[in-house]
């Protein structure tokens, strides 16, 4: 559409024709998203739907970190729980530990982290307590890797420091 609009013809008829030329050009064929409905089309009208968006696709936080750590720890807490094995738990509750140490480090960005570092053993004793004795051979299958949370808040005080 780099041609310009012949002197008397309407911008509507000049914008039509150049719509129909692109497809029988097939310039429309096998576009992303082509019969799909539009996303969010349900959802009330947010005039700050793009900020979301770009937001949700960056993986940045509108929360201060101290609050996404104390939600990280809320998740991991209930993740160990909910963990196959003991030793997957104390993975869980430790890789959180090291995320709280970090951050308890240094001056709190936003609120107070309100938050201290979890008791390993005392989270794998309660684990113990809600769980039937585990089968010898899932504890020897030990190497799993760390939990996702623990590097996205790294990611986000790396983000807030260089700002």
């Amino acid at each position: 559409m780099t041609e310009r609009k012949p002197p008397g013809v309407s911008w509507e008829t000049w914008a039509d024709k150049q719509i129909q030329d692109a497809e029988r050009r097939g310039d429309f064929a096998g576009l992303e998203g082509a019969g799909k409905p539009l996303p969010a089309l349900d959802e009330p009208y947010d005039p700050l739907w793009w900020v979301r968006r770009k937001m949700q696709s960056e993986g940045l936080s509108a929360l201060p970190p101290s609050l996404v750590l104390r939600k990280q720890a809320e998740d991991a807490e209930a993740a160990a729980m909910a963990a196959p094995t003991e030793a997957r738990a104390r993975r869980i509750v430790e890789a959180v530990n090291e995320d709280l140490r970090e951050a308890l480090r240094r001056p709190p960005q936003g609120p107070p982290l309100m938050r201290g570092l979890f008791d390993v053993e005392q989270v794998a004793a309660d684990w113990r307590a809600a769980h039937p004795e585990p089968d010898p051979a899932e504890q020897e299958q030990e190497p799993e890797p760390r939990e996702a949370p623990a590097k996205g808040f790294r990611r986000l005080f790396r983000r807030t420091r260089q700002a």
